[in-house]
């Protein structure tokens, strides 16, 4: 192969790790919450839901969107020779970041209370006065994590991110549960988690990005940096919010159990962000550096697209169909109810993930925050307007039904924008060999489902029905491609060898 795009190389590698430490972060993930559910009521863990996202909330106002900036700026100055001014961007975000997420965690702390009454849960002011020491320790987090992303050291995010932190939850949750702690238990695992997680990573980052720290300090001009952010602190303001509002509108209209078994499904169903997130760090800065050659833009997502769906259709396919078999054999029965809403939101998540997903970060990449920031407002909009009429007359499923809609608006929107401005986007005729291939696996996992009375069983047979039919499919139609080979040989060498041989001869 000639004229290899050495962006792709960095992409497959970076993302690589990043899927690595994802995986190990969702398996222990899956691994809390299965804890959680066996441990304490849904009562209980839906409180839990909703103190972690009234605090998820208020962190995005404390920070202003300013470690955004860090992997849009520091990219552009390390590409460009000047060192100085890369380490004076995260200098003055961390500076900023630190005072204002301390008055916000002070303000919230103040006014627990009055959210407590707000959703009829008293034990929540406690819950909220435990947890708003979080809100600093998040932006110190935040700041570290795009710090990683900037420089494209994305290994050193993983051992914070994805290994310290969700180690040291379940460790010290499933102590203080087996001790019978419950809710506090929940709360002391998930701070203590936090505060180790930020303490090795920052170690870790100062040891290993000490040529850039030891670099002679150069402040730069505030302007641009809050003009980039501030759109993008709206935005996040309104994505967290869409990524809550379901647990809001369910915690004042309905229990908190209900709040419980939502969340598990909704966590089932967005389990396909993997790949998304896995690449999604890398590509933003990739795009950011070459935002001005449109053609390479171009070619890198529609490398990134394909490489997200024919991972993620499978996956989509299988808790689609299987989903109420999952959720009764990782959690328990009882949370076989919130099957609708894994179907649900497993299609929805696929379509928007596939085309920049629900951040936006081709648009944020190519510079449009602006563009992200209403994007954003209309992924909102939806998602609540749409909860607020079905949550009080079908209960959970409303809110799924809300947040579907809300992605599939957004990803049609960013396809709609994407080509209006810069006239890019994803499809070709290897991307279609992708998505026909899902045809053919979702008839073969139908009869899986109907067939086999035991749950346990649908759980092992019907993923390798549907993969083998996928993968089966996939070489039937001749759909990798160079660049395919390319990005396999970066995961792999061996990986790369079982690719049909016809490849190579393109």
């Amino acid at each position: 192969m000639t004229n290899q795009d050495e962006g792709i190389s960095t992409l497959a590698k970076q993302g690589s790790i990043t899927f690595v430490g994802n995986v190990v972060n969702g398996v222990f993930g899956f691994a809390i919450v299965m804890l959680m559910t066996r441990f304490v009521s849904p009562s209980v863990y839906g409180l839990f839901v909703l103190a972690t996202s009234v605090i998820l909330f208020m962190q995005v106002f404390a920070n202003l969107g300013l470690p955004l900036a860090i992997d849009y700026f520091v990219p552009q100055y390390l590409d460009e020779g000047e060192r100085g001014k890369a380490k004076g961007v995260i200098v003055q975000v961390t500076a900023t970041v630190l005072v204002t997420s301390s008055l916000v965690a002070l303000a919230l702390a103040m006014s627990s209370d009055f959210v407590g009454e707000f959703f009829q849960e008293p034990a929540m002011r406690i819950a909220l006065l435990l947890l708003s020491v979080t809100i600093p320790m998040l932006a110190i987090y935040n700041v570290l994590l795009t710090s990683y992303y900037s420089i494209k050291k994305l290994q050193y995010r993983v051992i914070m991110r994805d290994l310290v932190r969700p180690i040291v939850r379940f460790a010290v949750t499933a102590v203080l549960l087996l001790v019978g702690y419950g809710l506090l238990g929940l709360i002391a695992g998930y701070v203590i988690g936090l505060f180790v997680a930020i303490t090795i990573g920052a170690a870790v980052f100062t040891y290993k990005a000490w040529d850039l720290l030891s670099t002679e300090l150069e402040f730069v001009a505030p302007g641009p940096l809050v003009t980039y952010s501030v759109p993008l602190a709206m935005t996040s303001v309104v994505f967290v919010l869409m990524g809550h509002v379901d647990y809001f509108v369910l915690g004042y209209f309905l229990e908190s159990d209900d709040v419980g078994i939502y969340r598990v499904g909704y966590m089932l169903g967005s389990g396909l962000m993997i790949i998304f997130n896995s690449l999604s760090p890398v590509f933003k800065p990739l795009i950011a550096e070459t935002r001005d050659d449109v053609e390479l833009v171009q070619q890198r997502f529609r490398i990134m697209a394909r490489w997200i769906v024919a991972i993620t259709l499978p996956v989509a396919i299988v808790l689609s169909l299987g989903a109420s078999s999952y959720l009764a054999v990782l959690y328990t029965p009882q949370y076989a109810e919130a099957s609708a809403v894994v179907a649900l939101l497993a299609g929805a998540f696929l379509f928007n993930v596939t085309f920049g997903g629900p951040d936006g970060s081709l648009l944020q990449g190519l510079g449009y925050s602006r563009i992200v920031f209403a994007n954003t407002l209309a992924l909102f909009g939806t998602n609540f307007i749409v909860s607020m009429a079905l949550v009080p007359i079908v209960g959970i499923e409303g809110a799924a039904i809300g947040s579907a809609a809300a992605l599939f608006l957004v990803g049609a929107l960013t396809l709609a924008e994407i080509y209006y401005l810069d006239r890019i986007h994803p499809f070709t005729r290897d991307f279609a060999k992708i998505v026909a291939s899902g045809v053919p696996a979702t008839i073969a996992g139908v009869p899986v489902v109907y067939v086999l009375e035991s749950d346990l069983a649908i759980v092992a047979v019907l993923p390798v029905v549907v993969i083998a039919t996928y993968l089966g499919t996939l070489i039937l139609m001749d759909a990798f491609t160079d660049a395919d080979a390319q990005m396999a040989a970066e995961f792999s060498p061996a990986l790369r060898k079982w690719l049909p041989v016809s490849l190579f001869e393109r």
